[in-house]
């Protein structure tokens, strides 16, 4: 049931309730029963893949900064997928360069509202850099990824867990007693070579680069992502 359910979260499927009934629809007596419920798992139409929730989530984002400061907003399209619960990351850049990184890893909050709280939290929450201003609203690009729920990696060593990893398509997570960090799918951009890849996630956690300890946790998950299409 447990490999069931994560299967059907991965894949975007909904539960639909089929029939319920108990032991004392048959037998006749119901002061002691036994319950049995059927269900269905159907794809969503409204799933969190398509290009109008991208959309929506952009526009949600770039809104949450402009709040902030004190701007415009642009009309928010409604999309039912931003009422689901979701994880994403907001990635700010301008002039090609990173500007602000913030994300979720778990969903445990609607995806507008996480969206959001990470768009602000990228422009103004991001230690790597100084909060945004208004002047730089205009030329900041937006990047929305939405992340599928992290899967545990199983491997012998590091030599093993690095022939797993699958450049361009693996965010990961690292873990290991109090250290904890992620690398989107989009790093293996900068970073394509497996080994480097992780070092420098190591470095991020707070590791030495040659780290390696048997209790070390990997994770990794895979994204849809959108970007804003901007002069």
């Amino acid at each position: 049931m447990n490999g069931l359910i994560l299967a059907a979260r991965r894949h975007g499927l909904q539960p639909r309730l089929l029939d319920l009934r108990n032991s004392g629809d048959t037998a006749g007596d119901k002061s002691r029963v036994v319950g049995y419920g059927a269900f269905a798992f159907f794809a969503n139409k409204n799933t969190h893949t398509d290009d109008a929730l991208g959309h929506a989530l952009l526009v949600n984002a770039r809104n949450a900064i402009a709040i902030r400061l004190g701007r415009p907003t642009i009309a928010a399209p409604d999309h039912p997928g931003l009422a689901q619960p979701g994880a994403t990351f907001v990635t700010l850049t301008e002039a090609g360069q990173l500007r602000g990184c913030i994300g979720s890893l778990e969903a445990y909050r609607p995806l507008g509202a996480d969206v959001r709280a990470n768009a602000e939290a990228a422009a103004f929450r991001d230690p790597r850099f100084a909060p945004v201003t208004a002047d730089e609203l205009d030329d900041l690009h937006v990047e929305v990824s939405l992340l599928a729920p992290p899967s545990p990696m199983s491997f012998a060593d590091e030599a093993d867990a690095l022939a797993q990893l699958r450049p361009g398509v693996d965010g990961l997570v690292l873990q290991w007693q109090g250290h904890r960090s992620t690398f989107l799918p989009q790093v293996w951009e900068q970073l394509p070579e497996p080994t480097v890849f992780l070092r420098q996630l190591k470095l991020k956690a707070g590791l030495p680069a040659d780290f390696w300890a048997a209790d070390v946790q990997l994770q990794r998950y895979e994204v849809k992502k959108w970007k804003e299409n901007r002069m």
